[in-house]
């Protein structure tokens, strides 16, 4: 018998709705519709690959306010996924072969079963990735979590908007970015970053206004140079993810007036190889209610996978959601523009 979903709690703002937020970007009179330039690079419709990640967003609450973030989470959320959502993702984990875990939020720490969700996922073999923001490694309880998670190989994905100061902070308030680099030494200290120490950190940086990410591969060695020289930290690899016209940098992109312009940079900028290349054609991801999305992104504005896939965790079916056709909307051009953008950051040349 399939369980029942949780109800939705929605916020104030008017672009924290999905449905407004969708009929803003389609009311642009964009000069192609994504579905459109897939037509032209012959991938329509666009259908997933297979799922080698699973990612799941264990909640909105978060112990920092970015405005950046286009999962619109805060400390004042209140969306949490409950154990039997929980208990599902495991189920599914041990039914599978689906290699990676793929833990984010909010701040995927926060959730009362994190730890657990981490260790039997390590005890089936599956390699495990925890979405972090550094800062909550200082919270008081939970400074012994660098430690649990290099006990475990967890991947830490850590997001850093800058390596100078004003420019994190001005992203995700003052003091994150000292902050952040304590956490990085505490992680460092432990062996991540660390050639040889098996224990990967890979840092996340977007643009912080409405442009487009430089080549990953040129911002990633003056981001080494410059972490180790000014700060004495070492990582693996830096990830470049272009900001998505939604949510909170929705609100900023109509609150400055580059909406309509930054759209048009992302239609311009389409590439094809990109787009084969898209995170949804690998990547199922998790609501924190049990829903199934193609990617994070479709989950915020809740287009929930559809043309006749399974819609929930409670009717996962393997078969059937890998090689499902993928929903698309405009603003699936931020993941396509340039060298491409995903949670593993770019994926184009």
């Amino acid at each position: 018998m399939r369980r029942p979903l949780p109800t939705l709690q929605r916020r104030g703002s008017a672009l924290s709705v999905p449905g407004v937020q969708l009929e803003v970007l389609s009311g642009l009179g964009l000069r192609q519709g994504f579905h459109e330039a897939l037509q032209g690079a012959d991938l329509f419709p666009l259908h997933a690959l297979g799922i080698t990640v699973l990612q799941v967003n264990v909640g909105k609450k978060c112990n920092q306010t970015c405005k950046h973030c286009h999962v619109d989470a805060g400390p004042d959320r209140t969306e949490v996924m409950p154990d039997a959502v929980v208990d599902q993702v495991l189920a599914v984990l041990e039914g599978t072969d689906i290699p990676t875990l793929d833990i984010t939020g909010g701040a995927p720490e926060l959730h009362p079963r994190f730890r657990e969700m981490v260790s039997r996922a390590r005890d089936l073999g599956r390699h495990v990735m925890d979405r972090c923001n550094l800062t909550i490694l200082l919270a008081p309880r939970f400074q012994d979590l660098p430690e649990f998670l290099a006990e475990h190989q967890v991947e830490v994905v850590a997001s850093l908007p800058h390596y100078n100061q004003g420019q994190t902070d001005a992203q995700r308030g003052e003091g994150t970015f000292g902050e952040s680099l304590e956490a990085l030494r505490k992680l460092n200290g432990l062996g991540y970053g660390r050639d040889g120490s098996g224990l990967l950190l890979n840092l996340v940086t977007n643009p912080v206004g409405a442009f487009l990410p430089a080549r990953q591969d040129a911002l990633e060695r003056d981001w080494k140079r410059e972490m180790e020289r000014r700060h004495g930290i070492v990582f693996n690899n830096l990830y470049t993810i272009t900001n998505m016209p939604i949510s909170r940098f929705l609100e900023y992109l109509q609150e400055s007036g580059n909406l309509e312009l930054y759209m048009d940079r992302l239609v311009a900028a389409f590439n094809p190889q990109a787009a084969q290349a898209v995170m949804c054609r690998y990547t199922l991801s998790v609501g924190w209610d049990g829903s199934l999305f193609d990617c994070d992104f479709n989950q915020m504005l809740a287009l929930s996978v559809n043309h006749g896939a399974p819609r929930t965790i409670f009717d996962f079916d393997l078969e059937a959601l890998k090689r499902r056709e993928i929903v698309i909307g405009p603003h699936c051009f931020g993941c396509t523009a340039g060298q491409g953008s995903s949670c593993g950051g770019a994926v184009a040349e």
